[in-house]
């Protein structure tokens, strides 16, 4: 009947540290995600920060086009867009809901080129030496760009990043000393059995197999169900929202998934095998004081 007991306790003691486990993968993964997911939106909001390179009413077709060409053969230029002299006037009258003609007569809007950077150079340093070399065409007439939401932006993202990065740092030693506790406790319950199989001469590593098995088996299935969870709930933005799910690239989603799988088994292994080694290094006498 004892022994009975002692095996539905252990169970129970097993279950216990897989749950535990799985809450806490469930939140580092979170953590991870939203840490990943919120680069790729810093590296959206720069890239669709637009360049206009104004031009002049004398550019002829095919300068137009040779123009274009050159721009998109730039490494910092992502995409080229040509917005007409109609149809950038016809956006400034919508904006300022107006008809067109109906403060002037002639259209003063330049026809203009406007660029999406590439992330890594949408910042105020890269687009001051972007800017005058472009300049250099006798067909532009000028380059304009939003100096102070760069500046804004540049300002900004570094420091959520940063707050970003220091928590998943915390989560991290958190996560590890949650996940330490749980295998420790689970060992504690079978103190006595370590120090018995250590007084027939069973050898350290003989006696910490299962335990390291037992802990694999509960860093795979805890990180299995958090991955379960974790990959639905992602599942549930991508089809709530459009922009979102663009945001959640292939990249994110391995990260995510694979630093659950990743800690789940490392910091359950290195937890049993320092836990264990306390309890072998231990005299008979400490067993019962510990």
């Amino acid at each position: 009947m004892r022994k009975k007991n002692r095996k539905s306790s252990g169970h129970f003691a097993t279950l216990t540290s897989c749950i535990s486990t799985t809450l806490v993968l469930i939140l580092l993964g979170s953590v991870v995600f939203f840490v990943t997911m919120a680069e790729n939106f810093s590296n959206r909001v720069r890239s669709e920060m637009p360049v206009a390179v104004l031009l002049k009413d004398s550019i002829p077709a095919d300068a137009l086009q040779a123009l274009q060409a050159q721009l998109r053969g730039k490494p910092y230029v992502r995409s080229v867009t040509y917005v007409s002299k109609e149809q950038g006037a016809k956006e400034t009258y919508e904006s300022m809901q107006m008809q067109p003609g109906e403060f002037l007569t002639d259209n003063p809007i330049l026809a203009e080129l406007e660029l999406s950077l590439h992330a890594e150079y949408a910042n105020k340093e890269s687009i001051n030496r972007i800017a005058p070399e472009i300049r250099k065409s006798p067909y532009v007439a000028d380059v304009v760009y939003p100096i102070e939401e760069i500046d804004n932006l540049n300002h900004t993202i570094p420091i959520i990043g940063t707050v970003l990065l220091s928590v998943a740092v915390l989560l991290t030693f958190i996560t590890f000393a949650l996940i330490n506790n749980t295998i420790r406790m689970s060992i504690y319950a079978r103190r006595f059995l370590i120090h018995t199989m250590k007084m027939v001469g069973a050898r350290w590593s003989f006696i910490r197999r299962p335990f390291m098995r037992q802990a694999f088996w509960i860093g795979f299935s805890a990180a299995a169900i958090a991955d379960g969870l974790i990959g639905a709930g992602i599942w549930y933005l991508q089809r709530m929202d459009v922009y979102v799910s663009e945001l959640i690239t292939p990249r994110v989603q391995i990260l995510t998934l694979g630093s659950v799988v990743v800690c789940g088994l490392v910091l359950t292994l290195v937890c049993a095998y320092f836990s264990v080694n306390k309890y072998l290094r231990m005299r008979g006498g400490d067993v019962y004081l510990n």
